[in-house]
């Protein structure tokens, strides 16, 4: 039984996994917003919501923690100077994921997730 096991597999190794999940959070952030499947919007939205939450305090802990997560520098820098302070007052629910139908050629699911405001 899976009982407490927490996230989906998305059919792919787990470095696999971890790699499209710092890739999709990192454009995510550079974009601000990113069309991809459900199941992706669905997964990496925890991930972001943490990561702008770190981004909130600056600080060399908190840089680096976000260096861990995050593939660009440059996007580290963005975290810290323009997103985190964008969402200071807010307490969470940094994210929206907005359902915006089938694909075309195999009828996967598809989302927008875009950062609030």
């Amino acid at each position: 039984m899976r009982h407490g096991v927490g996230g989906k597999k998305l059919n792919r190794s787990t470095a696999h996994r971890l790699a499209l999940y710092r890739n999709l959070v990192t454009d995510l952030l550079r974009h601000e917003h990113l069309t991809t499947t459900l199941a992706k919007a669905k997964a990496i939205q925890p991930i972001a919501e943490k990561l702008v939450t770190v981004g909130k305090v600056d600080s060399v802990h908190h840089r680096r923690m976000a260096a861990a997560q995050l593939y660009d520098p440059i996007i580290v820098k963005k975290l810290f100077e323009n997103v985190g302070p964008r969402f200071a007052e807010r307490p969470g629910g940094y994210t929206r994921v907005i359902h915006l139908g089938t694909r075309l050629g195999d009828a996967a699911q598809i989302a927008r997730i875009e950062l609030v405001e």
